[in-house]
């Protein structure tokens, strides 16, 4: 598979994760609270359902390690999860969020468990045949390809529910998901050359202390981040009345930041080195959620909420794109799984813990804290590159 082909599938499969991510995003608190559901009830939704992001570290030595099928060892594999997340969906409006409460958290594990199996399996596709210096570039398309399925779709989310339910909500993604699929059977794996095949000595990187400090910030990033992502809706829902439709065109604004700063994310991470970028990102982070408190009105929130995109979008390709550089061929998928699934821990966690702060106090001093809580970020970077100097230059 050529290099546009690549970056196409890449985006394609992006793109469907944006797509599913939008409703979750914008309208599945919504129509979760409609069953009158708390939201220390949807956190937990959210916690449970984001687990196979933390699991998909046995997803990442799967695809380092078993050529399925000899089809391939990341092929085969991204095929099964858009299937199990498209079945999911499409189960998904048969139950009942009230009485079958335990059923619809199970079906939301299995949902991501497709998701995270394909997505896996996608970053280790890109990690076997990307240059180093365009780890960026590759992550500025995931990204942005992302955020563009949520900037696309959310909208159009919104108006099928006010048009015709919920229920073609869920069918719709369905099929969305599906849309990669003839591009993936066209994957064409080349041959590992001995120096990256699968030896489990390679995991010993992980004991090294800047590692470690790499992966306490992306539990941090994530907690915050994706912790004031989950509120956001609710409470321009619960304070202005934004309603579903107008929900979903404010989740749009807010996907055309985060493809801002995927772009200019991947560029700088490429020209200028990821410490300055990930300094950058966390001062980004601490601003833009801390003024989601700020918001007084809809008008004002159609200019935070997208310049909070685009501290999002900046922030997860600068951390994608580092954890890229830093991961072993030998145990590429399994390494950058790793790293990811710890960032994943940090956002369950968030979704759990934000969830409560509101019920416990409310939106406004839920936003500060997860704002301030990214300075904690100034002391780790040292760590990550105790030379001071950036990653780029130490390679």
């Amino acid at each position: 598979m050529n290099k546009a082909l690549r970056y196409s599938l890449y985006a394609l499969l992006y793109f469907v994760q944006g797509t599913v991510l939008s409703y979750f995003t914008a309208l599945n608190p919504i129509y979760l609270r409609s069953y009158g559901l708390t939201m220390t009830q949807i956190g937990l939704i959210g916690t449970i359902g984001l687990l196979p992001f933390v699991i998909k570290i046995f997803f990442g030595m799967l695809s380092d390690r078993v050529n399925l099928f000899g089809l391939g060892y990341r092929k085969p594999y991204i095929i099964i999860g858009l299937l199990v997340q498209a079945a999911a969906l499409v189960i998904a409006p048969l139950i009942d969020p009230v009485s079958g409460y335990t059923y619809f958290v199970l079906l939301a594990f299995l949902l991501m468990t497709g998701m995270a199996l394909f997505d896996t399996c996608t970053d280790g596709l890109a990690l076997d045949s990307t240059p180093q210096q365009d780890s960026g570039t590759v992550q500025g398309i995931m990204v942005g390809g992302r955020a563009l399925g949520v900037v696309i779709v959310s909208g159009l989310l919104g108006f099928i529910v006010q048009k015709i339910g919920w229920s073609a909500v869920f069918w719709a993604m369905a099929i969305l998901t599906l849309l990669p699929l003839p591009l993936a059977l066209t994957i064409r794996e080349q041959p590992r050359p001995a120096n990256a095949r699968f030896e489990w000595k390679a995991f010993q990187a992980f004991s090294a202390g800047p590692l470690i400090a790499l992966a306490l910030l992306g539990a941090l990033y994530s907690f915050t981040i994706n912790g004031a992502n989950q509120i956001m809706i609710p409470f321009l829902n619960e304070n202005f009345g934004v309603d579903e439709l107008a929900a979903g065109f404010y989740v749009s604004v807010w996907g055309i930041g985060v493809v801002v700063g995927g772009i200019t994310g991947g560029r700088l991470v490429d020209r200028l080195g990821v410490r300055r970028a990930t300094l950058v990102a966390a001062l980004l982070a601490l601003v833009a959620i801390g003024s989601l408190a700020l918001i007084t009105g809809a008008g004002v929130a159609w200019v935070l909420i997208p310049a909070f995109g685009l501290a999002y979008g900046y922030y997860e390709t600068v951390y994608f794109a580092t954890s890229m550089q830093r991961a072993d061929r030998r145990i590429a998928a399994s390494m950058f799984s790793i790293l990811m699934a710890i960032a994943n821990i940090g956002t369950a966690i968030g979704l759990g813990v934000t969830g409560v702060l509101v019920d416990s106090v409310d939106y406004r001093l839920t936003f500060a804290i997860l704002g301030a809580l990214n300075l904690l970020a100034l002391l780790l970077i040292p760590a990550i590159f105790p030379r001071s100097q950036d990653l780029n230059a130490t390679q």
